[in-house]
């Protein structure tokens, strides 16, 4: 069988991919390596979500929510309610390791077996792959990218890397359950974006020094116990139990290189492709969501890329209706 649409990803934009390709009666698979809405179930346990219920709907579907702004454990029950009320052809746990092109056939290999189609939409979003610290002792256990839940840290001594709202949420909630936290920030100070609502708490917390706070600094090295931070002052080495580094993420450049997505040739990276059709430089190769970025993690958001569906299924389903007249 060689489907209309394969879709990588299986988050909230692919999701809207393959309910617009149902509305137009094509044939397509999304396929994810983890579970459905991967990225949002690895968000932290207690996180909400910047934008209200209404913003991140899909679908057509109703998100119905306790507060104006959504928990994850609501976005994922919402998440699955929409899989299951458009019946969407989604297969988990499935991971794409490389796609070529021959004779305007995709075929698009994972690590369980190969499919074929006639176009692809790469939805892959960018939560899976973390910016690195690059330095020595990175590998160590206690080093996490990923934050889960603040009674983990209790009575532990850990450094949140970062200063942006990542950074600020992680410090506060390991403060206030028993963590004694350092912020380590390496422009002059917290990121103005913050949340509004976050922002006054963390600055006054660091302005009491119930959380600790050294901007302008660097991790240098990372040890099982303790950690050398570079400061306007010098070399320090701080006793430490645990490093959350909330870098940021970014897209996987050695899988949309594979394949044969190109970039900008500046530090954003940006993915080649049209800002309208979000066709890639290869001919009936899309992109949708966050991934369209590339570096830029800000610019694009479930509640503001929503329709990149509507616009590519437009484009694909105008193509193969020519094709098979």
């Amino acid at each position: 069988m060689i489907y209309d649409i394969i879709i990588v990803g299986g988050g909230p934009i692919g999701l809207t991919c393959g309910i617009e390709a149902t509305k137009k009666g094509l044939s397509y698979l999304i396929i994810e390596k983890g579970c459905l809405v991967n990225s949002i179930y690895n968000f932290p346990t207690n996180m909400t979500f910047f934008s209200t219920f209404d913003k991140i709907e899909i679908g057509n579907v109703p998100f119905v929510a306790h507060s104006d702004k959504p928990s994850r454990k609501e976005a994922l029950e919402y998440y699955r309610r929409v899989k299951s009320h458009w019946n969407l052809n989604l297969n988990n746990y499935e991971e794409v390791s490389d796609i070529q092109k021959n004779d305007d056939v995709f075929t698009v290999k994972t690590n369980k077996t190969t499919y074929q189609s006639h176009s692809t939409i790469i939805a892959t979003g960018f939560y899976d792959d973390p910016n690195p610290l690059n330095i020595e002792g990175e590998s160590l256990p206690k080093v996490r990218h990923y934050y889960d839940d603040p009674h983990l840290y209790e009575n532990q001594d850990i450094i949140v890397i970062g200063g942006g709202n990542s950074a600020a949420d992680v410090a506060l909630e390991t403060y206030y359950k028993g963590a004694r936290v350092t912020v380590i920030v390496r422009q002059k100070g917290m990121k103005p974006s913050i949340k509004y609502w976050i922002k006054p708490n963390i600055e006054n917390r660091i302005k009491e020094g119930s959380i600790k706070a050294s901007v302008e600094t660097r991790v240098t090295e990372i040890r099982a116990n303790e950690v050398d931070i570079q400061t306007p002052n010098g070399l320090i080495t701080i006793k430490n139990d645990f490093v959350l580094a909330m870098t940021g993420f970014r897209p996987n450049y050695p899988l949309l290189t594979r394949f044969g997505i190109q970039f900008s040739a500046d530090s954003n990276r940006i993915p080649i492709h049209n800002e309208t059709t979000f066709e890639t430089n290869i001919s009936n190769m899309f992109m949708a969501g966050v991934v369209c970025g590339g570096m830029v993690t800000n610019k694009w958001f479930i509640e503001n890329a929503r329709f990149h569906s509507e616009n590519i299924l437009e484009v694909i389903s105008e193509r193969l209706a020519v094709s098979k007249y």
